[in-house]
């Protein structure tokens, strides 16, 4: 392939408008790092084909060209993030069994919270273990402690309030 200082070569014609051609992209595209790697494509594509003779407009072909790689590269895109969003977002979804550090850390919550609702009081902690653990509502919690519905609320606010104090000083100890 001879030079002809005359004619300039898709190549140099897309160095000189580099910036031009990634704008272009860009305005149709709206993102510019997806507009550079079209372009970079193109300069790709003019690196490993030969070149054609007698390109009377490169500039408009190199637009043609950055045009159509951008749109096919956004339907390959499209096509692959439909693809992946149609798999689970998570591995434990395809497979339930827990992840063994989750059980650690489970078992450890766990440990501690008992270890928090053994430090309450006699009474808020039967209060507390009714309503939470065995999910009887208040107002049988207080029928079968033989005490009013404000007590039983004020002994589950304490107990709370005391089991996230335990937890919370636990973990910040860790």
């Amino acid at each position: 392939m001879s030079f002809d200082p005359a004619k300039p070569s898709l190549l140099s014609t897309l160095v000189r408008h580099y910036d031009e051609l990634v704008d272009h992209v860009r305005r149709r595209f709206g993102d510019r790092g997806f507009a550079r790697e079209v372009v970079h494509d193109v300069c790709v594509q003019l690196l490993e084909k030969r070149e054609k003779e007698q390109v009377r407009t490169p500039l408009a072909l190199l637009r043609k060209i950055s045009h159509d790689q951008a749109v096919s590269r956004y339907r390959s895109e499209r096509r692959r993030l439909s693809w992946v969003g149609e798999m689970p977002e998570s591995l434990d979804i395809i497979c339930p069994a827990p992840v063994p550090v989750h059980q650690y850390e489970a078992a450890r919550e766990f440990e501690l919270l008992a270890e928090a609702i053994s430090l309450l009081p006699e009474r808020c902690q039967m209060v507390f273990v009714m309503h939470k653990i065995h999910e009887l509502p208040q107002a049988e919690v207080a029928a079968r402690m033989g005490i009013s519905l404000k007590t039983v609320e004020k002994h589950l606010r304490l107990g709370l309030a005391a089991c996230r104090a335990h937890l919370d000083q636990r973990q910040a100890g860790q």
